[in-house]
């Protein structure tokens, strides 16, 4: 089997009682990431430094110590958050020589934790998209099906942790970018509450929507790295001070009694037949591990994607003003255009986005006052083609994937709560589903322990991609 098919936390474990070494275990997560080459996954890989780093660290238990729950442990992060001596590019050929000389905070603590960051992955340029289709690192593929693409913008890191080339790793979301790529890639992704997790270091997309997120293979594996990765950080204003809970202290507690909201008339209305069908079962089993599912009402939805859209636009393109002056055929066209497109909306409209977010988030906190935990799908579609990237949620009946591709994910991007996303299944074709767990703001315990209760009773989330176009390692 080999120890890339074990999760984080049995890998950590294994490491820290001397089972296995980091050198080994790194090895045969780089022979991976090699063998994956044509799935574009990485932007920038780091052999070398990766073994120099695994040998010290074996070297340090065999004295007896241990840096932190993730010694010696592989892990990738998505190239627009910095690492020291590395070159961040954002999926941009504009940072193509943006050697950074700190660490990200995120990064910091997982280098603190031990984590051995063997990677940068690809994504959309500048995170501004859903597709990991990026023109300058080479189109992103999935890993389940070579033809479609991962999502994204985060969708380096997905394959990369579903194609066990890493335990786990970092993507970023905003309106979806760390959920969207787990839905489609089989794995299990977070999105923190605004403010649980420092942006320092991170290039950003929309600072007000912005938060890095783990990506791993099971709900726990996310508790541990993200418990790892949150708190306060002066760096960071908008971090907040609030203690970070122990993260798997609940894991195990199961859902008899948790009140599941389901948002009436909305988590139907439109998807895909198979996503539907893994979500009602979802639903089912919930109910059988003594879950209490109800429905619930939010009103106002129906704004929901035209509000994240006008924040999602306007503040990019505030942050590349200059670049877009100044060097515009620097970027893909198709981000060009994006950017250039937000410089069109007026204040006006950008107020009245805002006023919409606190509108909606009052809403939820209302909602949260009868149950604990709302469950949507994640995306009412499975993976797209990518020369072809057209949804069809009836046979013959073709759409643009952007409004709907935020159709859920945008609750909790909006509000600022945490959502959680876990596989559910899989479609006619054998492609991932996924569901996503919201919690109340700084409730992602809560979120956790409600994931981990389907893992314990689901195998989902131990399915791996047959990887088709990997090329075997030479020996």
């Amino acid at each position: 089997m080999g120890y890339k098919e074990l999760s984080l936390a049995e890998i950590a474990k294994k490491i820290k009682d001397r089972e296995v070494s980091c050198q080994e275990v790194v090895r045969e997560c780089l022979d991976v990431c090699k063998a994956i080459k044509d799935y574009n996954a990485f932007i920038s890989l780091y052999e070398e430094e990766s073994m120099k780093l695994a040998k010290a660290y074996d070297e340090m238990i065999a004295c007896g110590y241990v840096l932190g729950p993730l010694h010696g442990v592989p892990i990738v992060i998505k190239d627009n958050i910095a690492m020291a001596g590395t070159v961040t590019t954002a999926g941009s050929k504009l940072f193509k020589d943006n050697l950074t000389e700190e660490d990200a905070t995120a990064v910091k603590k997982l280098k603190g934790a031990g984590a051995i960051i063997i990677g940068k992955t690809n994504m959309h340029e500048f995170a501004w998209g859903g597709s990991t289709s990026n023109e300058h690192y080479g189109y992103a593929h999935n890993p389940w099906d070579f033809t479609k693409n991962p999502s994204g913008s985060s969708g380096g890191t997905g394959i990369a942790v579903a194609a066990r080339a890493a335990f786990g790793g970092l993507g970023t979301d905003t309106g979806g970018s760390v959920r969207l790529p787990s839905s489609v890639s089989g794995i299990t992704g977070i999105r923190p509450s605004i403010g649980r997790v420092s942006n320092y270091g991170v290039v950003p997309l929309a600072y007000s929507l912005d938060t890095v997120g783990p990506m791993c293979r099971t709900v726990e594996d996310c508790a541990i790295m993200l418990e790892v990765i949150a708190g306060h950080d002066y760096h960071d204003k908008n971090s907040q001070l609030k203690p970070v809970e122990d993260y798997t202290k609940d894991l195990n507690k199961g859902v008899k009694d948790i009140r599941i909201g389901v948002i009436k008339d909305y988590c139907f209305n439109h998807n895909q037949p198979d996503v539907e069908k893994c979500y009602v079962e979802a639903l089912k089993k919930f109910e059988e591990l003594g879950a209490v599912v109800k429905e619930i009402t939010i009103d106002n939805l129906d704004t929901l994607i035209g509000a994240i859209m006008v924040v999602d636009a306007v503040e990019p393109s505030a942050y590349h003003l200059g670049w877009l002056r100044e060097c515009p055929e620097e970027y893909a066209d198709e981000i060009r255009i994006e950017l250039e497109a937000g410089c069109f909306f007026t204040g006006t409209q950008y107020y009245q986005a805002l006023a919409y977010r606190t509108l909606i988030a009052q809403e939820l906190e209302e909602a949260f006052k009868d149950v604990d935990v709302i469950i949507t799908p994640t995306v009412p579609y499975t993976a797209l083609s990518i020369e072809n990237p057209v949804v069809e949620f009836t046979p013959g009946v073709r759409e643009d994937p952007l409004h709907a591709n935020m159709c859920y994910t945008a609750i909790p991007s909006v509000t600022g709560k945490p959502a959680l996303d876990i596989p559910a299944g899989f479609d006619s074709d054998g492609m991932p589903i996924g569901i996503m767990i919201i919690g109340d703001s700084f409730r992602e315990g809560m979120c956790f322990r409600v994931g981990n209760a389907f893992q314990q009773a689901t195998d989902y989330h131990k399915k791996a991609p047959k990887l088709d176009h990997a090329v075997p390692p030479v020996d």
